[in-house]
């Protein structure tokens, strides 16, 4: 079963569950809103993925935030993500330990090829 962290309104969230959904992969959908993630989860995230993956400079909570004005270290990111998920770039699929950050049509095709 793939764990799908994200938020269920997020263009990008859909889109992978839609997939899944048209690929009959079984799927559990964690919402950051209702079901926070801590650094117990991000850390290892990071491990595989890096900072630059992993922490969304794009998105409205980022601005809102007016953390780019904050010049953030990566220790400093890292506070953040743990703080506020919805810095964190969606959707985040776990599968299997394995650890895929965005959606992209392709990558998910050969992913679950």
């Amino acid at each position: 079963m793939v764990k799908v962290y994200g938020i269920k309104n997020c263009d990008s969230v859909k889109k992978a569950i839609k997939f899944l959904q048209e690929n009959q992969i079984g799927y559990e959908l964690v919402d950051f809103k209702t079901q926070p993630v801590d650094c117990g989860i991000v850390k290892p995230w990071l491990e595989q993925v890096g900072m630059k993956t992993l922490f969304n400079t794009r998105g409205t909570t980022y601005r809102t935030l007016k953390l780019k004005e904050l010049n953030l270290n990566e220790e400093e990111q890292l506070t953040w993500l743990c703080r506020e998920n919805l810095l964190i770039k969606r959707p985040v699929l776990d599968r299997d330990g394995k650890i895929t950050v965005g959606f992209d049509l392709e990558d998910y095709k050969k992913l679950f090829a």
